[in-house]
């Protein structure tokens, strides 16, 4: 398996991650922010696919800052309504261990690329892997302390 096709299977197994956690989140504000990071990981893995096929496409960087912003706001608003359980936590924990993972694959993969797009494209997901990382730690945040959380700035 070449780095494009195990990109790819990363992209695709946290689009699969993403949208079971949609699935279990017990609120609709949760379950758009796994959908909006689910949807990220296929964009994720259509620029891999492409960088594999060689067909020529460009990287779009994905900002899902704004759409979370609301989602928070929206969490926040509702947090008298909303429960959560330490199952839910792990789930949330075991997905920032995975951008981890990604974050670190991604780089030290550019590192390894000689095609300057190519490179710049694994660098640009790398950097989209720890905004992520950042949405979930939130998440956390908000659900360990609901009535302390305040939203980071770059919520």
């Amino acid at each position: 398996m070449n780095v494009y096709e195990y990109a790819m299977k990363v992209e695709k197994d946290g689009e699969a991650y993403y949208n079971h956690l949609a699935s279990k989140a017990p609120n609709n504000g949760l379950k758009k922010v796994f959908h909006i990071l689910a949807e990220a990981e296929v964009s994720h893995y259509n620029v891999f696919k492409s960088m594999r096929d060689k067909d020529g496409s460009d990287y779009k960087a994905i900002d899902i800052s704004t759409d979370t912003k609301t989602i928070f706001e929206t969490l926040n608003e509702q947090k008298d309504s909303v429960t959560f359980d330490a199952e839910q936590i792990k789930f949330y924990e075991d997905a920032i261990k995975r951008e981890e993972d990604s974050y670190q694959f991604y780089i030290d993969k550019a590192q390894e690329l000689e095609n300057e797009d190519e490179k710049t494209a694994f660098i640009n997901i790398a950097k989209e892997e720890v905004k992520h990382k950042a949405i979930l730690e939130e998440i956390i945040h908000f659900i360990q302390e609901p009535d302390n959380w305040v939203a980071s700035a770059e919520f």
